[in-house]
């Protein structure tokens, strides 16, 4: 028998029928209700490699979630794996605090080689606590002791806000405010215009609230930014507006913090994604990719901010060395595999086919992207465009696109989800109102990969356009016509780079 996405469908693997059943269901009646993926993937997986997950019922799926991004080389690279296991074999400890080790000291000598130039002249490096959470906290803490002052100033939409939001309630928080500024964006200007008069009046913004007296918010102790909001959206910050940013706090003697989380380590096409737009950061945030698949963060900061940092307390797990290891195997091929350059090559064809479908249909708002990071945007596709933009027989300009914007659609998203998954693809939601379907595949994809991908996208979101259409649905009843099974079957095995 053979599925929607063109895979083999197994009744029962090896690993047990019953296992697919009934692992679901217990995690669900032993587990708190903070679970966030799996509820919408109702996989069990038992096999992975590079951009293949399969799961205990046998079924192969082409995972575009890739650990929510910490799989910059997909599942179980080769080189990732060696690099655990010559750990393993060695008898080195896995434990080891701050203590300086053999496999810390690789790890820091080839991060430093990636590194933007500016930064890594004067860098100094920080491991934090496992998550990304735990370096924003860090970097916080950082630039408060550094400056003398309490304030920080983040963006709108920014995924890096659930950790501020954790701190504003923390014990070391006394005194601290957050204000949050708009991100330039043009599907839904927060100022209506889009385009280049709408990143100027984000920027003007941000100038305006620093420097009038009476604006409410304390001078900041820094201002931490996303070069792409990827939690938000899949929204990239044009790199002329970065550049306003850099040239805005470095004239008001504030830290800037770029969050690289989500778009380090060759995700956007650069290495680093602040590299787009040329400007040095006086403080990155690193997790997710740097741990090649495990849990690690690290801060790179200006050597002159952590004078006064001496001794201060510090997460137990830092540091894992297992982690680092990984880390280090994951730095090094992309370095020289040239993997973020592939990226930009590659994303941008992926890019364009996107935005062709989107022009199709009616139900996707906008497409976005940069490098290896995609953002479908669902709306309502009942809602009709503007008068005024009918008659000028759509421009296509970024200033149209921000009048043009329709209410979001998450049960449009979410049925596209479902979809995907029937056809073997797995992708995620995200976006203000998780009307955005993400994808975030390895750097490691094959070309007939992507085809793969972008098919099964494609199907899923004419599917779920047919069945609204047709039905008044937020799905497709029934089952969808799939004119790619032969290719996607092709491509069940991991890219062969």
């Amino acid at each position: 028998m053979t599925t929607a996405g063109g895979q083999r469908d197994v009744a029962e693997s090896s690993h047990g029928g019953c296992v697919s059943e009934g692992a679901p269901r217990r995690q669900s009646a032993r587990e708190s209700a903070a679970r966030t993926y799996a509820r919408a993937l109702p996989i069990v997986p038992v096999r992975a490699r590079g951009l293949t997950i399969e799961g205990a019922d046998g079924r192969r799926y082409l995972d575009c979630l890739s650990g929510a991004g910490a799989l910059a080389l997909g599942h179980n690279h080769p080189v990732v794996l060696e690099a655990i296991r010559k750990v393993l074999d060695s008898g080195a400890p896995l434990h080891a605090l701050d203590l300086a080790t053999p496999v810390e000291d690789a790890f820091v000598a080839e991060l430093f080689r990636t590194l933007p130039a500016g930064l890594a002249d004067h860098a100094r490096v920080q491991f934090c606590g496992p998550a990304g959470t735990d370096a924003v906290a860090a970097a916080f803490k950082l630039v408060r002791a550094a400056t003398g002052r309490t304030g920080m100033l983040a963006f709108t939409g920014a995924h890096h806000c659930m950790a501020t939001s954790a701190f504003d309630t923390s014990e070391e928080a006394a005194g601290v405010r957050v204000t949050r500024l708009p991100y330039p964006q043009d599907y839904r200007c927060p100022f209506g215009v889009g385009g280049t008069r709408g990143t100027e009046l984000t920027a003007r913004w941000t100038e305006s609230l620093l420097d009038d007296p009476v604006s409410g918010a304390p001078r900041p102790a820094g201002l931490i930014v996303e070069a792409v909001q990827s939690e938000g959206g899949v929204i990239p910050a044009p790199d002329t507006w970065m550049r306003r940013m850099r040239q805005i706090t470095a004239a008001r003697s504030i830290p800037l913090i770029a969050d690289e989380v989500h778009t380090g380590v060759g995700r956007t096409g650069a290495f680093w994604a602040v590299e787009h737009s040329g400007i040095t950061p006086d403080v990155m945030i690193l997790s997710k990719a740097i741990g090649g698949s495990l849990p690690l963060s690290v801060l790179v900061h200006r050597d002159d901010l952590g004078r006064c940092e001496r001794g201060a307390p510090a997460d137990t797990f830092r540091g894992n060395q297992l982690a680092l290891a990984a880390g280090t195997a994951t730095l090094t091929y992309v370095r020289e595999n040239g993997l973020a350059e592939r990226a930009s090559v590659l994303g941008a064809r992926m890019l364009c086919r996107l935005r062709d479908l989107g022009q199709r249909l009616s139900c996707v708002g906008e497409v976005r992207g940069r490098g290896l990071m995609f953002g479908v945007e669902l709306v309502d596709p009942e809602v009709g465009r503007r008068h005024a933009e009918a008659e000028a027989g759509r421009s296509g300009s970024a200033e149209s696109a921000a009048t043009d914007s329709r209410p979001a659609a998450p049960e449009l998203a979410a049925a596209v989800q479902r979809e995907c998954l029937r056809r073997g693809l797995i992708v995620e939601l995200g976006g203000r109102h998780a009307s955005v379907v993400r994808l975030l595949p390895p750097l490691t994809i094959s070309d007939e990969q992507a085809d793969a991908v972008l098919d099964r996208l494609s199907d899923a979101v004419e599917a779920v356009a047919r069945g609204h259409t047709s039905h008044g649905q937020t799905g497709p009843s029934g089952h969808a016509h799939h004119r790619h099974g032969d290719r996607a079957a092709r491509v069940g095995q991991p890219a062969g780079r």
